[in-house]
């Protein structure tokens, strides 16, 4: 399944230090998983946990679920150490924090040396101005927005519109598309309050992110809806592809359905939304 159709309704963040965790991901009914050794486990705890998860991934039972593994940075005392130690697992990607520049991704892809996709936590003012070059790196295939240290580094405030954040949101999206990049949008703190992720996921939805980053299990199902194609949507589509080929067989090149004009950039969409809901249907089947 390529990244085009590929799902990332849901990416959940587990620790890669917890055994419970590790074995619960397994069942959960999620697109992608970030197994952390970064900012959900303590100092204390990184070295083992390369073991914990090495171990994990090894014994498997993972199935489609997408597996990113985060490092710590190069600039902390452990992420040389991740990635000598993980480099080999069978992660799907490396997930690196702080990505400042087209720079830092290089010597990350120096350092894996194979052509394991790498993808980047966008949460640093500097990353945001040069995601371009960031995106425009060979082996870098998806962007994370970490907008909980985006908002540190801003110092701006928490509003539930995300004003502040959306030149930075908006540009994140702008510099995947540019280069063919997953985007996934950030996650939302508080996990019980569903209303709240159910306008967050509708707005990263609106604006264009493939899915969220998650910090429970519980925000799981809403995450998956909002980031599928609805059914209204892929009814829709498959009208829009009906008339349009109806169109182009009498030699018209648009078609009109529901009162709005219909041309082959609106077929692409539809097509791309049909695609994406038999991706996902294949994966929730597993």
């Amino acid at each position: 399944m390529d990244h085009s159709s590929r799902p990332f309704r849901s990416v959940l963040y587990i620790p890669g230090s917890k055994d419970r965790a590790l074995d619960k991901a397994r069942g959960l009914p999620v697109d992608a998983i970030i197994f952390d050794l970064e900012d959900a486990v303590t100092p204390d705890a990184k070295i083992d946990a390369r073991a914990t998860l090495a171990a994990a991934l090894e014994q498997g039972g993972y199935g489609n679920r997408f597996k990113i593994i985060r490092i710590n940075g190069l600039d902390t005392e452990w992420g040389e150490g991740d990635i000598a130690a993980l480099k080999d697992a069978g992660a799907d990607a490396i997930l690196v924090p702080k990505v400042n520049s087209a720079a830092d991704v290089q010597a990350v892809a120096e350092r894996l040396g194979n052509d394991t996709p790498i993808w980047a936590m966008m949460e640093t003012p500097l990353g945001i101005l040069n995601a371009l070059e960031i995106a425009a790196h060979p082996q870098m295939t998806g962007f994370v927005a970490g907008t909980n240290d985006l908002a540190k580094d801003l110092n701006c405030r928490g509003r539930a519109d995300r004003l502040p954040m959306q030149m930075a949101l908006q540009t994140i999206l702008m510099a995947a598309r540019a280069h063919g990049v997953v985007a996934i949008d950030g996650v939302y703190n508080q996990f019980k309050d569903d209303d709240g992720l159910r306008f967050e996921c509708d707005q990263g939805r609106d604006l264009g992110y493939d899915g969220k980053t998650l910090i429970h299990p519980a925000q799981v199902a809403v995450s998956n809806e909002c980031f599928a194609p609805t059914q209204a949507e892929l009814d829709l589509a498959r009208r829009q592809i009906a008339a349009f080929e109806e169109s182009e067989a009498l030699g018209q090149g648009v078609a009109v359905v529901d009162g709005k004009i219909v041309e082959n950039l609106h077929i692409e969409t539809a097509k791309k939304a049909l695609a994406k809901a038999k991706a996902i249907a294949e994966l929730d089947a597993e």
